[in-house]
């Protein structure tokens, strides 16, 4: 594995601590955890933006999508 050094708030940094504390689990799991779970959404967003800025490309309506799809 791959270390990362981040900066928190100190507000960020007492919260994840009080979690960590209560769940008896360490900070690195919930940093990492949430991190695998972000990362899906963030490359599916900017992946839509890419293809939204492409400069061939085509929008459909959804009455477009729909008789395209066959429903």
């Amino acid at each position: 594995m791959v270390m990362l050094s981040v900066r928190l708030s100190e507000e960020t940094r007492r919260r994840l601590d009080r979690l960590s504390e209560k769940t008896k689990r360490t900070k690195t799991s919930f940093i990492r955890e949430m991190i695998e779970n972000s990362l899906a959404d963030y490359e599916e967003a900017y992946t839509a933006l890419d293809r939204l800025n492409e400069k061939n490309a085509k929008y459909l309506t959804s009455e477009e999508l729909e008789k395209e799809l066959g429903l």
